[in-house]
C-alpha cells in the first residue's frame, strides 16, 4: 500500500486520539464510585431485609402482648367478680365458700403468672423495636451514602462524556483527512491490536517495543517514502519520522 508520508504521520495523531478515547472509556468503566455504589446497594438491600424481619418480629410481639394483656384482663375480671361475691356474703355454704376462696387464690396466682408473661413480652418487644430503629437508621445512612456516590458518579460521567465528545469530534476531523484505504487498514489493525499505528523511533517499534533487526532497518531504509511499512513483529503500521534513526 502507498500513502503520502504526511498522511502516514497523521496516523500517529489518530493513534494518540484513540489512546485518549480508550483511556477515558476505561476511566468511565472503572470509576471507583461504581464499585462503591454496588457495595452500598448490596448492604442497603441486606439491611432492608433485616429491617423487615425485625419489624415482623416486633409486630408479632405486639400481637402477643395484646393477647397476653387480654388474658390478664379476663382473669382480673373473674377475680373481681368472685371477690365481690365473697364480700357480699351471698355465699353461705361452707363448701361453696371454700371453693370460692380457693378459686380466688388460684386466679390471683394465674393473674400474677400472666402479668409476668406480659412483662417478659414487653421487654422483648422493646428490644425488637429498638432493633428496628437501629437497623432502619443504618439502612438510611447507607442509602444516603449510596446516593451521594451516585451523584459523584453522575458528575464524573458528565465530565468524561463531555471530554469524549470533544475528542471524538477531533478524531472525525483527523480521520476525514486520511485516504480511505489507509484509514481502513489502520481501523482493521486497531480492532485487532488496540493500536493501529506506531512510530518507528531509533530502530524500535513503539507499538510492541521491539527493536528491529539490522535487516529490517535496511529494508525500511530502502523502501520508498510513500510505502506503508508494517512491523514484522506486531504487524502494526510503522510510521517513519526524523526520529526513526534511518
Amino acid at each position: 500500500m502507498k500513502a503520502a508520508p504526511a498522511d502516514q504521520k497523521r496516523l500517529l495523531d489518530l493513534a494518540e486520539i484513540d489512546s485518549t478515547i480508550d483511556r477515558l472509556t476505561h476511566r468511565r468503566r472503572t470509576l471507583p464510585e461504581l464499585a462503591e455504589i454496588d457495595d452500598l446497594a448490596a448492604r442497603v438491600a441486606r439491611l432492608a431485609t433485616q429491617v423487615i424481619a425485625a419489624e415482623t418480629e416486633a409486630g408479632d410481639l405486639a400481637r402477643e402482648q395484646t393477647k397476653a394483656e387480654s388474658d390478664v384482663d379476663a382473669v382480673r375480671v373473674r377475680v373481681d367478680r368472685d371477690q365481690k361475691r365473697l364480700d357480699s356474703g351471698q355465699v353461705s355454704s361452707p363448701k361453696d365458700l371454700a371453693n370460692l376462696q380457693s378459686e380466688i387464690v388460684s386466679l390471683t396466682r394465674r393473674q400474677g403468672d400472666l402479668e409476668e408473661v406480659v412483662l417478659e413480652i414487653m421487654e422483648r418487644r422493646e428490644a425488637a423495636d429498638a432493633q428496628v430503629v437501629k437497623l432502619a437508621a443504618e439502612r438510611d445512612e447507607l442509602a444516603a451514602a449510596r446516593d451521594a456516590a451516585a451523584d459523584r458518579r453522575d458528575a464524573a460521567f458528565a465530565e468524561i462524556d463531555k471530554e469524549l465528545a470533544e475528542v471524538r469530534t477531533k478524531r472525525s476531523a483527523v480521520a476525514g483527512e486520511l485516504p480511505a484505504d489507509l484509514l481502513g487498514l489502520y481501523e482493521k489493525l486497531r480492532e485487532q491490536f488496540g493500536i493501529g499505528a506506531a512510530m518507528l523511533q531509533g530502530g524500535r517499534c513503539l507499538g510492541c517495543r521491539t527493536s528491529l533487526s539490522i535487516a529490517d532497518v535496511n529494508r525500511i531504509k530502502a523502501a520508498p517514502h510513500d510505502e506503508v511499512i508494517r512491523c514484522e513483529e506486531c504487524r502494526r503500521i510503522l510510521v517513519r519520522t526524523p526520529e526513526s534513526g534511518l
